[in-house]
């Protein structure tokens, strides 16, 4: 049986799937540089010759798998809204996903970009950078004034979806002293509790967090959840982070809030306008940190999509039922 990969894995992957005696065609987005959407994926399929693929952000919708003969469809995404699952349960295709291969990795540059805009690292660079030189004491004492932080200990840290990241955000979050707020209305009591985390209002959460991160899902709830509103409630101090989806707020009435120093400063890994790059219009601010969508862009990442979808792929080929297969009942 033949296999296209066009998502990131690891050579250890590959080898083990040719050790199953499947023909591996490998075409990894970051080598190829290209992303397939709408039907686009179809001749690249043909071309390949594929039953099987794994893919990251390629569609594969209606068209596509009603007119080619796939039997496995692998997605190293979470949440896989880029494959049609109602036409693949159609076709008797079973869809397997990776949820949780990136929740370290997101979970840490979140925090990186917390403690960033905390302590002022990157003014702090960037005022270095801007020729300044130490003529005098004076010049270092205007050096100290200008990335003066704060520290987190004692602070409220306010979290907005306590999902697999906003929990593991909270837990280390937690060591570092900080009260924690939690908005989510489907918020798993025990979890709760596991972070010393208090459940609350929307509303409260922003007026008294020191800090606010972003870990909902994108869906009809939470569209447009955080706008001009909510953002004038919360403290001229206080840092927004979010690591999630652009979606979930209003972008013009962030961008409004940082302008005007309604509130201190943001650090951001999503936007509306992806890939991103030095037209965004965040980068015009100081007092935001912008990283281009790398939350979950770690080797270790690559190893855990690598490792599950191995594992899917040989319980697949001996007749089981994978972990994680979004529409398990085309297998049994």
């Amino acid at each position: 049986m033949k296999l296209l990969i066009t998502a990131p894995f690891t050579e250890d992957g590959i080898t083990r799937l040719k050790n199953m005696g499947i023909d591996v065609d490998y075409r990894s987005w970051l080598d190829t540089g290209k992303l397939y959407l709408g039907d686009s994926f179809l001749s690249v399929l043909k071309e390949s010759g594929a039953e099987m693929v794994i893919v990251e952000g390629d569609e594969i919708k209606e068209e596509v798998i009603e007119r080619t003969n796939l039997k496995f469809i692998g997605c190293v995404r979470g949440g896989p809204n880029n494959i049609s699952i109602p036409a693949a349960t159609e076709k008797q295709v079973p869809v397997v996903s990776v949820p949780g291969r990136n929740t370290v990795a997101v979970t840490e540059l979140t925090i990186a970009l917390i403690l960033n805009q905390a302590r002022r690292i990157a003014v702090a660079k960037e005022f270095i950078d801007d020729d300044f030189f130490v003529d005098d004491f004076g010049d270092f004492a205007r050096l100290y004034s200008h990335t003066m932080g704060f520290e987190l200990n004692g602070k409220i840290l306010g979290i907005i979806g306590l999902g697999n990241i906003g929990f593991e955000v909270a837990k280390r979050l937690d060591s570092f002293n900080m009260e924690i707020l939690v908005f989510d209305p489907y918020v798993d009591k025990g979890r709760l509790s596991e972070v010393n985390g208090r459940a609350v209002e929307l509303e409260e959460l922003l007026k008294e967090s020191d800090v606010v991160t972003v870990h909902c899902p994108p869906n009809d709830e939470t569209r447009g959840m955080l706008g001009k509103d909510q953002f004038a409630l919360m403290k001229k101090t206080a840092i927004f982070i979010n690591t999630a989806r652009a979606s979930i707020t209003d972008e013009y009435a962030l961008l409004h809030a940082l302008k005007n120093r309604i509130i201190a400063a943001a650090g951001l890994d999503v936007f509306s306008m992806e890939p991103v790059d030095g037209d965004n219009i965040f980068l015009e601010l100081d007092n935001v940190t912008v990283t281009p969508h790398i939350g979950g862009n770690t080797i270790q990442t690559i190893e855990r999509q690598s490792t599950a979808l191995v594992e899917a792929i040989r319980i697949f080929l001996d007749g089981g039922v994978p972990e994680n297969t979004l529409n398990p009942e085309v297998l049994t």
